[in-house]
């Protein structure tokens, strides 16, 4: 199976989930995020806007709002670049984005220290597939030091491999409605 084989199996099986299911099992994975990883220590927290069945986390970030964190979306500036996280909160105002995709109307870009990437599949070893625009990859490849990287979504979006490429940057974490992942140390 190649990679866009991978893509195409792992995105079928999360919209096949019925829409109470899916908000159940979303629900689960969530719980199980906040319960396993502190989030506290990471003052800004990227998030992202929930499309096509994807797990929604806002209320993670309102969480975070209201400890003294702050939540952050991702914007796309420049087509094929790396994406801004721009500060978000509960009643900022929002504009259509690429793909239609609400972000911010405006914002000075911050860095996050933990990120909440949603994922279409994922692998044992903590690679993720999303929808293959790239934007993650080029937006990764140039933070240093890495934030904390956690990879959502549902437990059927696991493959045998999303065959990486050398660009790949694998979740520290992978949480599903099912079990946590962690990657193997770095060498």
């Amino acid at each position: 199976m190649a990679r866009a084989d991978a893509d195409g199996a792992a995105r079928a099986s999360r919209t096949t989930l019925e829409l109470k299911a899916r908000q159940e099992r979303g629900a689960r994975a969530k719980e199980r995020l906040c319960g396993e990883i502190d989030l506290a220590p990471y003052r800004v927290l990227g998030i992202y806007w929930p499309i096509r069945a994807e797990i929604d986390v806002r209320d993670i970030a309102i969480r975070h709002i209201e400890a003294g964190g702050v939540a952050a979306l991702p914007v796309i500036v420049h087509k094929n670049a790396p994406v801004e996280f721009w500060p978000w909160e509960p009643g900022t105002s929002m504009r259509r984005g690429v793909w239609n995709i609400p972000v911010p109307a405006a914002g000075t870009a911050v860095r996050p220290d933990a990120l909440i990437i949603p994922l279409v599949g994922f692998d044992a070893a903590c690679f993720r597939l999303g929808y293959g625009g790239g934007y993650y990859d080029r937006t990764l490849a140039g933070l240093s030091p890495l934030p904390l990287r956690i990879g959502l979504g549902y437990a059927e979006a696991q493959i045998a491999t999303i065959y990486p490429q050398p660009h790949d940057v694998p979740m520290t974490v992978i949480v599903t409605d099912r079990a946590l992942y962690r990657a193997a140390p770095s060498k």
